[in-house]
């Protein structure tokens, strides 16, 4: 919790705003310190000192302190965007998780795709084909060396993602 400036000399930042003498038992004095003028100034033009006071005694003491800071947040989200407030942000990094996920996931297709190409071809058959059983040219289920040669069904090269569990391996591509 912040420290009370109601036992210094110089009154919270409410107090100072509303030019009234901080008294000992200010409800603003812990949650409004003297340093933070702006903090108090954007929670006033958005909900109200009257607003501010009457949620404050009324929130139990060990939340009071979330309960500021969310109103201080919300405030100056209200300050920066005063139609959609917090929510505009909230919507502009939906909308960024969603476009780099599509990003990643087209990625992810790329980078299948240009590991499929690059294996020699009896271990592109042998991924193709899992479930066929192993020749006796192929014991291991890699190929015969070189670059690619250690490509297998558990190469690592898709990055699956708890936001996109409902697609296909087969649709990253596709936007």
């Amino acid at each position: 919790m912040a420290s009370s400036s109601s036992y210094s000399n110089s009154p919270c930042a409410a107090c100072k705003f509303l030019r009234r003498k901080c008294m000992p038992d200010c409800i603003f004095a812990p949650y409004f310190p003297p340093e933070e003028p702006q903090k108090f100034a954007n929670v006033h033009k958005i909900f109200g000192a009257s607003n501010v006071s009457k949620l404050l005694n009324e929130v139990l003491p060990h939340q009071r302190e979330d309960a500021v800071n969310s109103l201080a947040y919300e405030a100056e989200a209200r300050m920066k965007d005063p139609v959609y407030g917090c929510v505009g942000a909230i919507s502009v990094l939906q909308r960024q998780v969603i476009r780099l996920q599509k990003e990643l996931d087209a990625t992810n297709a790329d980078l299948m795709r240009y590991a499929c190409n690059e294996m020699p071809a009896d271990h592109h058959s042998h991924y193709a084909g899992s479930r066929r059983s192993n020749n006796s040219n192929n014991n291991s289920g890699h190929g015969s060396g070189g670059a690619g040669s250690s490509w297998g069904l558990n190469s690592g090269l898709y990055f699956s993602s708890p936001w996109n569990d409902s697609q296909e391996r087969g649709t990253e591509g596709n936007m």
